[in-house]
């Protein structure tokens, strides 16, 4: 897979990610609606880990620096 994400995309990912587990963690979010935020936040740290948003290749976006 080709890199489109920058730093800055791939911070905020994890950031997001970290975030609903400590809600999750602290009670606040519970039920389906945790469950589903799990999902979302194992998609932003797969994706942010690879540096690769499938959604990112659909739309054509590009966030990644690219050394010329």
């Amino acid at each position: 897979m080709k890199k489109n994400m920058g730093g800055a995309d791939r911070i905020i990912r994890f950031v997001v990610a970290a975030v609903i587990g400590l809600l999750y963690w602290q009670g606040i979010i519970e039920g389906t609606l945790a469950y589903v935020l799990f999902v979302v936040a194992g998609i932003f740290l797969l994706t942010g880990l690879i540096s690769s948003c499938p959604l990112y290749s659909l739309v054509g976006l590009n966030t990644c620096k690219v050394k010329k």
